[in-house]
């Protein structure tokens, strides 16, 4: 007799139907499985021998043969150790149930036990879009599974309720999705803790209006990791759509907490110096999530950005460009989206202290020139905003005025999203830092003045075509600010200054 038990498997993010077809003839007792699994799915077998003598169940002593169709698609993981359960149990004739518009997904312990797997969140959606109405998981991914709606999610603890519920004797009640949709911000970070730097904080304001990508430049104990850790808390609330799409990537990497199985507020990341490319794009023999994907509909954070290798460092020109990190390898090719906020911060010199009003810088020119040269030309001239952060003076550090919150901040912010978001409505597009090259000139409509002030700035600057471009996506964000339909020239001149520092430290004499 052969049975059919409907499952499902993962590419990326994305999910695929798979029939598990289970055969059982006579002949010398063996267990093969075919249809492309990889080894942790050869070693199901073992798993589900052991479950199923330890739950009192018979296990068939005949030919097994397990099919993983399509055959021609790798399958990989520990989630088809209960399908396979099921379809011997069917086919042996120790379970007589109606599954279908049914699907299973778990690891097993080897007492019966389900495990919980990753992925979960991308095969529900699948399932729902496949037409099956009941998806039984571990019950330690109820939660996360239970965020799609329309669907019966049953948490499963053990097999043998599963048989029990199969076959009529108890009931499992579909686990219900316990979301709080209201975005939890971190009390403890605010932007009024930052005393003075108040260009800096302008520039991450505009920054982060048009989600724009910005370098902070300035002395150790200037502020600059204590301003990037702050830009979530003025950043827009997360849409249902962005909820779902970063969910489904810390899904897939395993990364989702039972107790919050949505991630509502933006992912700010902030991997160490020392990490390696793979790490930071994503990757590995079998795939998963970098940091910049983890990042994704949030903030990447660099801190000490001449610290991260060469290497690592270029891997961010394409990703950061096209809003997506593509992998490939023999298997296949894998996309993972990453629109991202880049924030890097950096000393001036090795020792920091270039140009410091106070301190002396003790670096010579080819330790300097060497330091700065761990950051290329292409790559800086993807980051629309350069900003100084200098010392802080005392006046300011001492001061007992209230600086400005995070919350009043976020209002213009949310407003100047308002106005792209109705902008970009029939485009495929969020924000000004999205600007394609056909729709640029017009959107970022220059006033008379704006654009002499531009065409100078452009000849006396040598400004690159991308820098021309970006200085005119971070004026129209400006714009957006003044609540400005036209960029004028003083919008144009404050985007102009963001683009100065590379000329100060990259192009300086000394």
């Amino acid at each position: 007799m052969v049975s059919k038990i409907i499952s499902l498997g993962l590419n990326g993010l994305d999910a695929f139907l798979v029939t598990i077809e289970a055969d059982l003839s006579s002949g010398i007792p063996t267990f093969d499985i075919v249809g492309l699994p990889d080894a942790s799915i050869k070693e199901s077998r073992n798993r589900v021998k052991a479950a199923l003598k330890n739950c009192g169940f018979d296990f068939p002593s005949k030919n097994i043969t397990i099919n993983l169709a399509p055959a021609n698609v790798r399958k990989e993981g520990s989630i088809y150790d209960l399908p396979i359960l099921i379809s011997l149990l069917t086919s042996s004739g120790q379970l007589s149930a109606n599954l279908n518009h049914c699907a299973f997904l778990g690891e097993l312990s080897l007492g019966g036990d389900l495990c919980p797997v990753r992925g979960i969140l991308p095969m529900a959606i699948k399932a729902k879009e496949l037409g099956i109405k009941n998806l039984f998981v571990p019950a330690k991914n109820a939660s996360e599974a239970a965020v799609v709606n329309d669907i019966n999610i049953y948490p499963i603890d053990n097999i043998k309720n599963l048989y029990l519920y199969l076959t009529g004797k108890i009931k499992i009640s579909p686990a219900k999705a316990q979301l709080n949709f209201i975005a939890q911000q971190d009390n403890i970070l605010d932007f009024s803790q930052v005393k003075g730097q108040y260009e800096a904080k302008r520039a991450l304001e505009i920054a982060a209006a048009g989600c724009h990508n910005v370098i902070l430049i300035g002395p150790p104990g200037s502020g600059k990791s204590m301003l990037a850790k702050r830009i979530p808390t003025i950043l827009p609330n997360m849409s249902m759509d962005e909820s779902i799409e970063t969910t489904k990537i810390y899904s897939v990497s395993g990364l989702i907490n039972e107790d919050t199985p949505l991630i509502n507020t933006r992912p700010f990341r902030a991997p160490h110096h020392t990490i390696s490319p793979t790490g930071l794009s994503g990757g590995g023999s079998m795939p998963k999530p970098g940091e910049i994907s983890l990042a994704h509909n949030g903030v990447l954070f660099l801190d000490e950005l001449p610290e991260f290798s060469r290497n690592t460092m270029e891997i961010l020109r394409q990703p950061i460009e096209n809003s997506e990190v593509t992998i490939s390898r023999v298997t296949g090719t894998i996309t993972y989206p990453c629109s991202i906020m880049l924030v890097a911060a950096m000393n001036p010199c090795p020792c920091g202290y270039l140009g410091h009003p106070t301190k002396q810088c003790i670096c010579s020119e080819n330790a300097v020139s060497r330091y700065l040269s761990k950051i290329s030309g292409p790559l800086l001239d993807r980051i629309d905003i350069h900003v100084e952060v200098p010392s802080i003076n005392y006046s300011d550090l001492s001061s007992k005025k209230e600086s400005e919150s995070s919350a009043e901040i976020k209002k213009r912010i949310d407003n100047a999203r308002k106005i792209q978001f109705a902008r970009f409505k029939d485009y495929n597009i969020s924000f000004n830092s999205r600007i394609t090259p056909q729709l640029l000139h017009k959107i970022c409509v220059l006033s008379y003045n704006a654009e002499n002030l531009l065409k100078k700035a452009f000849g006396s600057l040598g400004l690159s075509a991308r820098a021309y471009s970006r200085i005119l996506k971070v004026a129209r964000t400006i714009a957006d600010l003044d609540s400005s339909e036209e960029i004028k020239s003083s919008h144009i001149a404050e985007a102009i200054q963001y683009r100065n520092l590379d000329r100060k430290y990259w192009s300086r004499k000394r």
